[in-house]
Parts: C-alpha cells; sequence; structure tokens
C-alpha cells in the first residue's frame, strides 16, 4: 500500500463516524482508534512495510467476502453488514435503488453494495420476504455488523 493510500484513509477516517479501523493485507497492517483507549495488542508498522508493499487490484467474488448476517428479531429478519465500508443502495447514481421499502425480495437477490478498498461487494438477502425497513442512507459509511435492512 502507498503513503498516498495510507494518508487518505486517515482523512476519510477522521472525517467519518467510524471509531475504530482495523486493516490487514498481507504483511501490511493498519490499525486506527478515535477512542481514549488503545489495543494493548497493537504491533507498530515500520515504515519500510508500507513503501515496500503495494496493492494490486483483486477481483471482487462471492468467497472474498463474509455473507451477511441475518439476525432475527420481532419485527423480522435483519441483514447487517458484512465489512466496513461505504453503501450504495443503487447501481448507479442514474438508475433506480436495488430494493425500496414494501419490495418484496428474494434470497439471493443483491439489496445494496458496499465498497471496500475500491472493491464493490453485492450484497445479498439470505432469505425471502418483503423489505419493511431500509436501515442506512445511500453512501453513508457503514460498520461491520451494523443493521442495512428488516425483512418480514
Amino acid at each position: 500500500m502507498e503513503i498516498n493510500e495510507v494518508k487518505e484513509l486517515l482523512k476519510q477516517f477522521n472525517d467519518s463516524n467510524l471509531t475504530e479501523f482495523d486493516l490487514r493485507e498481507g504483511s501490511f497492517e493498519l490499525y486506527m482508534n478515535k477512542n481514549q483507549t488503545s489495543r494493548q495488542t497493537a504491533t507498530p508498522v515500520q515504515p519500510e512495510s508500507v513503501t515496500e508493499t503495494v496493492a494490486a487490484p483483486v477481483p471482487a467474488t462471492e468467497t472474498d467476502s463474509a455473507p451477511p448476517t441475518v439476525k432475527s428479531t420481532e419485527e423480522g429478519q435483519v441483514i447487517t453488514s458484512p465489512i466496513v465500508g461505504i453503501v450504495y443502495l443503487q447501481p448507479s447514481p442514474e438508475q433506480p435503488a436495488f430494493k425500496s421499502v414494501g419490495e418484496t425480495v428474494k434470497q439471493g437477490e443483491t439489496v445494496c453494495i458496499i465498497e471496500a478498498m475500491k472493491l464493490l461487494n453485492e450484497i445479498t438477502s439470505e432469505f425471502d420476504g418483503t423489505i419493511t425497513e431500509i436501515l442506512v442512507e445511500n453512501e453513508d459509511v457503514v460498520e461491520y455488523g451494523q443493521p442495512l435492512f428488516r425483512i418480514n
């Protein structure tokens, strides 16, 4: 990962609502924390490892990211974010949203995209139902485990 990319990540982290960010890519590790207490097991990264490691784009596949977590609640099922990133509720700015409140969704159908490290990860529904609530806004930064959709 280039130093420019690290600086951009730091800027985005400071401008976001995230309180903690952990990135591991090969031998490169980056941990950022806005909390008062810091991680006891943090290992300092040598500057040489930052400049020597070059990030190469890797095509996203279904096995690259963990499937969304499904939580059962009284109001239905909740699909949560499997990764940290920026959520997109529509395929492009000119196109309508993947799903809206009141629409039915089938298992395996794409409900949104989460961009993480310049990779677009399609988030699919794990079950059939009707979307009763969309819990995020388009282009929100989402954290791991953050609820995205409520489905009955």
